[in-house]
């Protein structure tokens, strides 16, 4: 009699038991997310869903482009759910899901300073700051899949002197597969610093600050003389010029401190002799030039060097002393003279000795 009673007991325990286990194992109610955020190109149920169970792993959307975010209406996020035979989501009063893409950004500043070096110093180009890019296609930031974290480096660069044209292909490692390639083409001018006018300019006038910003230019444009600022501000066009073009040393002078008809101080000068007259200009002449002046009294014409403003310097020449060697035959004052013998005349005849 026990051991039925025993068997009987663990039967109704049995079944008392089983509805408590039951509800430990009760499945939790899927939530809707409001704010989502994919890697891949397409949305799956278990990005937009909290406890989505088996179902998570089906994709229901196409993803944004990269980088960027879009949003979706809570009604069609249910009704695709259901779609799929998730049901009771709780929706928690959100009005929209919305949904971002990550991405790696590189700027276009980055891509051009990448091609840059893989150029520099290839075929003369020299260094990446002395030349400038070119692209074929207009440069724009790149938004890449967020998998490609490695750097970029150059696996390919071209460069043609004659053409002036690059090739060159960049690769970035990719941790979820094959490495992302990027080619671009264009052409690289090597540059220099030039003096660059800000305004017209006619011949003889003279450069102040702002009349000179300093640009980089092409070197085939400006030349190998290119001036340098420092250089140009104070000087005097050689012509005139438009504003906007890069100014060379041959166009530049010392400015004239001397003008045509300008009435100028002539300095006479030698050793121990300084005479200053006035006169007037007949040539232009900056400092070291040598030009023409006339005496307006004696109507004479000298030559002299510019010295100064309005200033002309005549060097006078200094006749040089004359030694003699033999000074005892020149004679000193108040000595007379020795007297000279007589030369013998041959016509007479000797006279006889007794």
């Amino acid at each position: 009699m026990i051991r039925p009673l025993l068997i009987a007991a663990a039967l109704i325990f049995a079944s008392t038991g089983a509805p408590a286990q039951a509800n430990d194992e009760t499945i939790a109610v899927p939530v809707l997310r409001a704010e989502v955020i994919v890697t891949a190109d397409v949305v799956r149920i278990g990005d937009v869903v909290d406890n989505a169970g088996s179902t998570a792993r089906i994709a229901i959307y196409r993803a944004p482009d990269l980088g960027t975010t879009g949003s979706l209406p809570v009604a069609q996020v249910i009704a695709t759910l259901r779609a799929h035979q998730v049901i009771g989501v709780d929706s928690k009063d959100i009005k929209e899901v919305t949904v971002t893409r990550l991405a790696r950004n590189i700027e276009s500043k980055q891509i051009e300073l990448a091609v840059a070096r893989a150029l520099e110093h290839r075929n003369g180009l020299g260094d990446a700051a002395n030349f400038s890019l070119t692209f074929d296609r207009e440069l724009q930031d790149l938004h890449l899949d967020a998998a490609n974290t490695g750097a970029m480096v150059a696996t390919a660069a071209r460069y043609e002197p004659r053409s002036s044209r690059f090739d060159v292909t960049l690769e970035i490692a990719n941790d979820a597969g094959a490495a992302t390639k990027l080619r671009f083409t264009g052409t690289a001018i090597e540059t220099v610093e030039a003096a660059i006018l800000t305004r017209n300019v006619e011949r003889s006038d003279l450069l102040k600050s702002s009349d000179v910003v300093v640009e980089r230019r092409p070197k085939a444009e400006v030349g190998s003389d290119a001036a340098s600022r420092d250089h140009a501000v104070g000087m005097q066009m050689r012509r005139p010029m438009r504003a906007g073009q890069p100014l060379r040393t041959a166009d530049l002078a010392k400015p004239d401190l001397v003008q045509r008809d300008q009435s100028v101080t002539v300095i006479y000068q030698s050793a121990g002799l300084y005479i200053t007259a006035r006169a007037k200009a007949l040539d232009n002449g900056t400092e070291g030039d040598v030009i023409s002046v006339l005496n307006p009294q004696s109507k004479r014409t000298v030559t002299g060097i510019v010295t100064g403003r309005a200033q002309v310097t005549v060097q006078i020449a200094t006749p040089e002393p004359v030694y003699v060697s033999d000074t005892g035959a020149i004679p000193t004052e108040g000595a007379q003279a020795a007297p000279q013998p007589l030369a013998k005349d041959s016509s007479q005849p000797a006279a006889k000795s007794e």
